[in-house]
């Protein structure tokens, strides 16, 4: 979940799950509040619950960043079968809720992060959810370019 608000109602229906892995990058200060990095999964579930706050500003680097250095070795560990991307594109530069600062280029690498988990453990299983942005030209273009990457990812399966 790349959203820029946490994905808490993902993170409510699995919080106990071991066999779902879920990894959430947002501002734990914006709306609803939640999504704070303490917040790591419950019984069975310990572990398995991911919250990653990032500060005002995040930019492509900074997200980019922590997929490389947190989701990749966390899904080499969990061997997913299959990969949901909650795709919310608030977290795109001038979005008016959110005030991270990714761009389409941006986006296009997250894809091709998760594209390449996919590739790697789940035979490219991958089913991707629009989610929020609120910035109708910027939504447009972070989606078509999520889209691209998508597209070219599965020309070569």
């Amino acid at each position: 979940d790349w959203d820029y608000h946490h994905g808490n109602s993902t993170e409510y229906f699995f919080y106990n799950d071991p066999s779902v892995l879920f990894f959430s990058t947002h501002d734990a200060f914006a709306y609803p509040g939640t999504g704070y990095p303490d917040r790591n999964g419950e019984g069975k579930g310990i572990g398995y619950n991911i919250n990653i706050h990032l500060p005002c500003e995040t930019n492509d680097e900074d997200i980019i960043k922590v997929f490389n250095n947190h989701l990749i070795t966390k899904a080499d560990l969990f061997k997913p079968d299959f990969i949901l991307i909650s795709a919310g594109f608030d977290s795109k530069k001038g979005d008016p809720l959110g005030c991270f600062n990714i761009t389409d280029k941006g986006f296009r690498s997250l894809t091709k992060i998760v594209l390449e988990i996919a590739d790697k453990h789940c035979n490219g299983r991958v089913l991707s959810v629009l989610e929020g942005g609120y910035n109708v030209k910027g939504n447009a273009s972070a989606v078509i370019a999520h889209i691209e990457v998508l597209n070219n990812f599965y020309k070569k399966v």
